[in-house]
């Protein structure tokens, strides 16, 4: 089967019912991404990384209650970014969306960050409650910005050779439609390893040798270049959020996230590794007893780890390179 090709606008807001907003800070590479769902989305979740730093994905395991959630958060600023948040909570509850609890109303706003703080000179410098809340007023049905904004400002591959060597990742975006039925991505990429275009395995970005172009980390490992010393735990992270119009429980969702990691699998070498939090939510915009769009679970699957794939490549494709840390569109 051939599959059609993302377009170039092809974005996850292409599934009906889902807006995207950035917040990106001024003062040091850095940000956050908000996914808006507020009527409601049936959401699982799949964590690979041995390094995540998450916020309610307990919550969206097949066996708990809560079904459906409100928003997803992409965070940079580490443990910190997911303080983003409370902020995405604020916003939605002013607006009266959340599960009803008696008189009350609690969003549901499950979230994961990166690690970015060895950008810039300011660690301390982190997405808070109220960037959370201003990527919400940003947000948007259009196709949202890529590259380095939002939770991407602050993303780098390759660093599996050390930071010195790395290269500017971002946010990246694509759908994929056969017939009615539509299946999105939205990634940040932010990887331990190096890019790769799944169709023909060229190397795109990664760990620079000394001519500052992509070496191929694994086959340099493979030919005995050492390994640098010192901590790398939760030093990396991809996170993606792969969103469908098909119906879906909490369990297919799940599958669905699970089926999708193999996007990463395709286009990042090495991925989910002890130093990553390598994490994909997948959602179902359908309402409850929607029959519109029927699709089988063995083609869901096959586009949604496609659609993960071209959006990596979209992330550092997009990407704006800082002092240090040049992106692939700045490599002669």
């Amino acid at each position: 089967m051939s599959l059609p090709e993302a377009a170039g606008g092809g974005s996850i807001c292409d599934v009906p019912g889902l807006r995207v907003g950035h917040w990106t800070s001024p003062l040091r590479p850095t940000g956050c991404t908000v996914l808006l769902c507020e009527q409601g989305a049936v959401a699982g979740v799949d964590v690979r990384g041995a390094a995540p730093g998450t916020r309610e994905t307990d919550l969206l395991a097949p066996e708990n209650t809560v079904e459906r959630i409100h928003a997803l958060l992409l965070s940079g600023g580490s443990a910190f970014g997911l303080d983003a948040a409370s902020g995405v909570m604020r916003w939605l509850l002013e607006r009266d969306h959340g599960l009803a609890v008696g008189p009350a109303r609690v969003p549901i706003v499950p979230a994961a960050v990166i690690f970015d703080l060895w950008v810039g000179e300011n660690p301390r410098i982190t997405p808070d409650a109220a960037a959370g809340y201003a990527a919400c007023e940003a947000a948007s049905h259009s196709a949202p910005a890529e590259g380095s904004v939002g939770a991407g400002a602050g993303a780098t591959v390759g660093k599996l050779l050390g930071f010195e060597r790395a290269m500017k990742g971002g946010v990246g975006s694509a759908s994929l439609r056969v017939g009615d039925l539509v299946v999105g991505a939205l990634v940040v990429v932010n990887a331990m390893g190096d890019i790769h275009d799944p169709a023909d395995g060229r190397l795109i970005a990664g760990a620079r040798g000394d001519d500052d172009h992509p070496l191929g980390v694994v086959q340099a490992l493979l030919q005995g270049r050492p390994l640098p010393s010192g901590p790398l735990s939760g030093s990396a992270t991809t996170l993606g959020i792969v969103a469908t119009n098909a119906p879906l429980s909490k369990a297919g969702a799940t599958k669905l996230a699970q089926i999708a990691h193999d996007g990463f699998a395709r286009s990042i070498n090495p991925v989910h590794s002890v130093s990553d939090g390598d994490t994909i939510f997948a959602l179902s915009t359908a309402r409850q007893g929607d029959t519109a769009v029927q699709a089988d679970a063995r083609l869901l699957g096959l586009l949604a780890a496609e659609v993960t794939a071209l959006a990596v490549l979209r992330g550092v494709r997009t990407a704006r390179g800082l002092p240090g840390l040049p992106a692939v569109s700045e490599l002669t």
